[in-house]
């Protein structure tokens, strides 16, 4: 059977208008622009308005006119959409399909919602390059959005600080056979045992949204942040170094590391671990902070859309997230 070898088309981003900075949050919470920047590198997050549909959905379908526009592609040439977000705009129907109708898509692709929470992207990608390494597709949308700033407790310094809303995607294609653009490897994991380090309980089958649950404040983000930490830059160099290692290639090779922007000191971490030279490092989390799975699409269109990630650079991606999840993709862009 006849393979082909997958090619970013194109990539996209969206961040909402509003910026809530550092000295914002200090008016409800007892920090300060200093104490959040030496911990995390943040300085500042965007906040979706929903009065200007600035929702998954409504930040995908902007984030992916601007990738099709770079692609040269129309809404139709997109034959499935992979929708990456951790809490999407409802329940049923699926961000991906909602996303569909806004993109004015009428050829009844495929649309299909995953959560891996930060990973959700990474773990996309791979599904991706099988479908269309195998001839299924030759073109598929992968999306990762979030607006976690409606699940955020803005009352607990600990988290709030954290997180960010925004979008970002890539569409996938296949190269040509005169291109060098390809995936080389990829690895996706989880390590379940430490899944209740980072969780949202409430509005599940399991605990639904009760009067009580609002009023005992069950339904917000919860994280045990030095676990987290721990278990991040382990798992997130360990998987750089299996895919170069698949690869048959060395961090010598690689160009650009594009990791999840969680927090400045985890991605400092990773980088010193795997001894990869930190100009080589993209980082926006202190514009962002961390808007999971939108996080590595956004710095990795960021990097592109400025002039860094060229074709034919040998790009390393890395993310985890809730569950706790991880990745990692080694790719000739």
């Amino acid at each position: 059977m006849k393979t082909f070898n997958t090619k970013i088309l194109g990539t996209g981003s969206y961040m909402p208008e509003k910026i809530l900075t550092n000295d914002d949050i200090a008016k409800r919470v007892e920090t300060n622009h200093q104490w959040i920047v030496e911990r995390t590198g943040i300085c500042e997050r965007r906040i979706s308005d929903l009065s200007k549909d600035e929702t998954p959905s409504g930040m995908a379908a902007r984030a992916t006119m601007k990738a099709l526009a770079a692609a040269n592609l129309q809404p139709n040439d997109i034959e499935l959409i992979l929708f990456a977000s951790t809490l999407p705009d409802q329940v049923m129907p699926n961000a991906a399909s909602v996303l569909q109708h806004k993109l004015g898509i009428t050829n009844l692709c495929g649309a299909l919602d995953v959560n891996a929470a930060c990973s959700g992207w990474v773990y996309l990608v791979p599904m991706a390059n099988a479908m269309i390494k195998t001839g299924m597709y030759k073109r598929i949308l992968v999306v990762g959005s979030e607006m976690l700033s409606s699940f955020n407790n803005w009352d607990d310094r600990n988290t709030c600080i954290l997180f960010g809303d925004g979008c970002g995607v890539a569409i996938l294609g296949r190269a040509e056979d005169n291109e060098e653009s390809q995936i080389y490897s990829t690895v996706l994991a989880s390590d379940s045992t430490k899944k209740d380090h980072l969780t949202l309980l409430a509005g599940g089958s399991a605990k639904r949204i009760t009067i009580d649950m609002l009023e005992n404040n069950e339904h917000w983000m919860t994280m045990n942040g030095q676990e987290i930490f721990k278990a991040a830059t382990k798992t997130m160099a360990s998987h750089c170094e299996k895919v170069l290692a698949d690869a048959g290639k060395t961090l010598d090779d690689v160009n650009w590391f594009v990791p999840h922007q969680a927090n400045l000191r985890i991605i400092e971490a990773v980088g010193n671990r795997l001894g990869i030279a930190p100009e080589k490092v993209i980082i926006n989390v202190n514009k962002y902070a961390n808007t999971s799975s939108a996080t590595v699409p956004v710095a990795l269109d960021e990097a592109v859309r400025d002039g860094r990630i060229k074709r034919g650079d040998i790009v390393l991606l890395a993310a985890f997230g809730a569950g706790l999840t991880s990745g990692g993709i080694l790719l000739k862009y």
